[in-house]
């Protein structure tokens, strides 16, 4: 068997996850995959039964020594184990040893929500009307509105909005319907009615550029960043940064935690219960500030006035 061979398998497995996988999961884990193979090249181990859980774990940690995060090494540990099964069930390997293999340890990033009266008046901020403009305003209330994923607003069609929700295609190609509010709605209607001076013929993306075709995961991305520059949010703006402030400000107000796992589409409510600890220190902090009892002592050690 040959390194070729190894390749062989990894592009075999990736044929299979493109079927269920985004295409983002595939690139980054091929990416993940040809670091791995380039590290049991260079231990000239030419042959998938020889991966074991001493061998992984060299490899995750010569990827450490290069400087590669905690979260990227999860990904990698994750992208070679979903490999081993493929192995496993092809024969070319007895059993999966990932998980035998220890996951990085995560640093706990709380996500930082925009605050609700800063967004709305960045949101509400006037624009020139232009049809970009029109679309950049809708992009804006949906992603806010609805919670979106990034690849997911980039992925809808016309034929996904529906009067007062729209359908998407979240993780695993698992699809859901998430509400649009009434000032998304008046925006995507705006942008809808200029949509054809810029969009091709026949084309079904909702979101369009300047020559017509859809609209990129980095086009968007670069276009957030502009408009927060333009409209003087002090902040630097992602999408993925509406849809934190989406989620947060929904459970402050509902604190309904499985509807708004429901609408961010979390197959885990663990993953959702980040805005909890989240809205936790949002409440305590309040209470610092507004308890008599929690309020700091004086400097002369004694009870606050």
């Amino acid at each position: 068997m040959t390194a070729r061979t190894l390749d062989a398998e990894v592009e075999a497995f990736l044929t299979g996850l493109a079927r269920t996988a985004s295409p983002a999961t595939v690139s980054a884990y091929r990416r993940d995959l040809a670091a791995l193979v380039a590290f049991l090249e260079a231990e000239t181990i030419d042959d998938w039964s020889r991966l074991d859980a001493a061998l992984l774990r060299r490899f995750l940690g010569s990827e450490r020594m290069r400087g590669q995060a905690p979260r990227s090494l999860a990904r990698r540990r994750a992208a070679i184990s979903c490999l081993a099964r493929h192995l496993v069930e092809s024969g070319k390997l007895r059993h999966n040893p990932v998980p035998l293999v220890r996951a990085p340890r995560q640093p706990h990033h709380l996500p930082h929500p925009l605050d609700v009266d800063q967004l709305a008046h960045f949101l509400d901020t006037p624009h020139d009307d232009s049809p970009l403009a029109r679309r950049d305003q809708a992009m804006l209330e949906l992603f806010y509105s609805s919670g979106l994923r990034l690849a997911e607003l980039a992925a809808l069609d016309l034929g996904d909005l529906q009067p007062q929700r729209v359908q998407v295609v979240g993780k695993g190609g698992k699809p859901r319907q998430v509400p649009v509010g009434r000032r998304a709605r008046q925006a995507l209607d705006a942008w809808r009615a200029v949509r054809g001076q810029l969009a091709e013929r026949d084309t079904p993306a909702l979101f369009v550029g300047v020559r017509g075709a859809r609209l990129g995961h980095r086009a968007i991305q670069k276009r957030l960043a502009e408009l927060a520059r333009t409209r003087g949010l002090a902040e630097h703006l992602h999408p993925h940064r509406l849809r934190h402030s989406f989620a947060s400000h929904l459970l402050e107000s509902s604190q309904d935690l499985r509807a708004v796992q429901e609408l961010l589409g979390h197959a885990d409510l663990a993953t959702t219960q980040v805005y909890t600890r989240l809205d936790w220190q949002h409440l305590a902090a309040s209470y610092d500030a507004a308890h008599p009892r929690a309020r700091r002592c004086s400097d002369d050690g004694g009870e606050p006035s």
